[in-house]
């Protein structure tokens, strides 16, 4: 039912002159999404409250509720075809008064991590790209249908989301930045083994993918929770920022439908923290993350960093290793031209993370990891504190060219999860002492001593994709030489 839904959404969506790409069909669904989302989390909540005796609070006022704007019904339950809006006073409505009605919502909000600023901030951020009344009637009729009000209704909306996600992390040549391939993330998270209790945050959080998969498998670790660590699963465990409009909303839907009814998701640019200001109060015991890869930041942004550098990647490293507790674990991707560039930024940054960190494992990702990305990725593990004696090396080599049709998968990652605990040598493993590295550079660059696998050639569309990729790059970097022009 929820397959066909979605389908029947992106249908009357093409038909929307304002909606072009995966990531408006996206962006256009979520928010509809959230607002039944909310609507069937008030109904329960009025329920308990009838059981108990109490009069619920309802948090939207009646005429912004989607059972009266939305999706009216009658006396049988059905939709009230002479109360239900359409055509252009529903357009009118959603644009003129839905909208700036919840974005109200930010400034009456008590705190942050509330649902009412939630509210505020997402309708606040995007736009209602439906200028069809009568699309958005039927749009709606669609959503109406969803049920997610039980665990495995909600369970199987968020797979369907999920792929939603992955259709945009694969449409686009920036879908890198939305959507980080599952396996990785799934081998990541058992790498890391977050516990019932401790705290894991990412800072360029994207569609909260990192979050959701570390609630997964802290559900799965411990399938016999108490009402008391429900409670701090729901609110004390997951935390993430995120400086991007389209991937806050995003996040919040996943995690929402991840069971979090109150993401402790914040949009803001998390760069812009000055690292002299983090306190003990502000770090977590897990970090896991996918920061942006090729971005620039401005030079005022810079100074926030004890190592100034433009590249963001290298700026988000340093925030990371900032923000865990001591003794607490990073798993972090990072291009992997980080571990031999000469450059002063890269060599300190190396320096330091070897210092300040025991750097456990380099995993070594194929290209075609990431599509459309253009780069090869390493994911750096690490534990704060002591400093690093040894790397562990593995050399991922799927023995297939990777792309949209054939990506990384759970199985491709089950030997480096093995052999991670024991940090065992093997054809595609190896380890190297830091003693051994030159101070000068500390150049850390994957060299498997047997060879490593044999150059898989990449496809046509592979290159194509890289080259695109650069375009990209090359555009952005020569915007901002002309916008910072005097």
């Amino acid at each position: 039912m929820f397959e066909q839904a979605f389908k029947n959404v992106d249908d009357v969506l093409r038909k929307e002159a304002g909606c072009t790409t995966e990531l408006d069909y996206t962006e256009q669904t979520s928010w509809l999404l959230f607002l039944k989302y909310l609507d069937g989390l008030e109904q329960d909540r009025a329920d308990q409250a009838a059981l108990e005796g109490r009069t619920y609070a309802y948090i939207l006022d009646e005429p912004y509720r989607w059972d009266h704007w939305a999706a009216p019904k009658d006396a049988t339950g059905q939709l009230d075809y002479n109360l239900a809006m359409t055509g252009d006073d529903l357009r009118d409505f959603v644009n003129g008064q839905l909208f700036p009605y919840l974005h109200g919502f930010k400034a009456k909000a008590s705190g942050p991590n509330t649902i009412e600023y939630k509210i505020g901030e997402i309708f606040g951020e995007i736009k209602n790209k439906i200028q069809s009344g009568y699309n958005m009637r039927e749009i709606i009729d669609q959503i109406d249908a969803l049920r997610f009000r039980s665990q495995a209704e909600k369970h199987e909306l968020s797979h369907l989301y999920e792929a939603k996600i992955r259709n945009m992390g694969n449409a686009g040549r920036n879908g890198g930045e939305y959507y980080t391939p599952r396996p990785l993330i799934r081998a990541m998270v058992k790498v890391t083994d977050p516990k019932l209790g401790e705290t894991i945050y990412d800072g360029a959080v994207g569609s909260a993918g990192f979050l959701c998969e570390a609630h997964d498998y802290l559900r799965a670790q411990n399938p016999d929770l108490t009402t008391e660590q429900v409670r701090t699963l729901q609110e004390r465990t997951f935390y993430g920022k995120e400086k991007k409009s389209l991937a806050y909303v995003i996040a919040i839907m996943n995690m929402i439908l991840h069971r979090i009814d109150a993401p402790n998701i914040l949009h803001t640019n998390t760069l812009t923290e000055n690292l002299a200001d983090v306190q003990e109060k502000d770090r977590y015991d897990v970090v896991l993350a996918n920061p942006p890869f090729g971005g620039k930041e401005r030079k005022e942004v810079q100074q926030n960093f004890p190592i100034r550098t433009g590249e963001t990647a290298f700026l988000f490293l340093q925030h990371f290793i900032r923000m865990l507790k001591a003794g607490g674990r990073g798993a972090v991707v990072i291009k992997n031209t980080f571990l031999s560039n000469t450059d002063n930024a890269s060599v300190g940054l190396r320096k330091q993370l070897l210092e300040t960190c025991n750097l456990q494992t380099v995993l070594d990702c194929p290209s075609g990891t990431f599509q459309g990305a253009g780069v090869k990725t390493v994911v750096l593990f690490f534990e704060k504190g002591a400093s690093t004696r040894r790397v562990w090396y593995y050399e991922l080599a799927p023995g297939r060219n990777l792309g949209k049709t054939n990506p990384l998968s759970d199985e491709d990652l089950w030997e480096f999860v093995q052999l991670e605990k024991t940090k065992a040598d093997s054809p595609r493993s190896w380890s190297v002492d830091v003693a051994d590295v030159d101070p000068a550079t500390w150049d850390l660059s994957v060299r498997n001593p047997d060879g490593g696998e044999q150059a898989v050639h990449r496809s046509p569309q592979e290159i194509m994709d890289e080259i695109a990729a650069l375009d990209v790059q090359s555009s952005e970097a020569l915007a901002r030489i002309l916008h910072e022009r005097p």
